[in-house]
């Protein structure tokens, strides 16, 4: 007779909740904005044009965004001294950290870094992004954000 041995489980993540029959699961499909709060629109508006080349959207009444590339993306702009309640418990500027991806090889993104006299913080270093390996530099915006710029490898 031949023992047969119960099939290894993959141990479950502590971060997974379980759910009841009765619970629904709610299914996110995408990002559709974030919040940065910032010192300055006016200056970040620059900043985000001139050196990552995003578009300004303004709306409502004298909101600002930023519209990343031409996916229906943005990053709204509220001040420190103004948010737009509701609004995060402690809002502050310079506590992002930012992951792009660009098409433009990286040589050329640090060498447009170096043009605008851009301080490049760390890379180029290999990270992993959502759809796997990137290629990275780093630098920060007027406030301190950090952002990340890459490649997909």
């Amino acid at each position: 007779m031949t023992s047969q041995r119960a099939p290894k489980r993959k141990p479950e993540s502590p971060l997974k909740r379980s759910f009841s029959d009765t619970d629904s699961v709610i299914q996110l499909q995408r990002l559709d904005h974030l919040v940065l709060t910032v010192a300055d629109i006016k200056t970040t508006c620059e900043f985000y044009t001139t050196v990552l080349g995003a578009d300004v959207i303004q709306f409502g009444d004298h909101r600002y965004a930023l519209r990343i590339g031409d996916s229906p993306q943005k990053i709204n702009l509220h001040t420190l001294d103004n948010p737009l309640q509701p609004a995060a418990k402690n809002p502050q500027a310079g506590t992002a950290d930012l992951c792009f991806i660009t098409a433009l090889p990286l040589d050329n993104v640090v060498q447009h870094f170096h043009n605008l006299k851009v301080p490049i913080t760390a890379g180029p270093v290999e990270r992993t992004g959502t759809l796997g390996p990137i290629l990275s530099v780093y630098i920060r915006d007027p406030d301190g954000n950090l952002i990340e710029v890459a490649n997909a490898l």
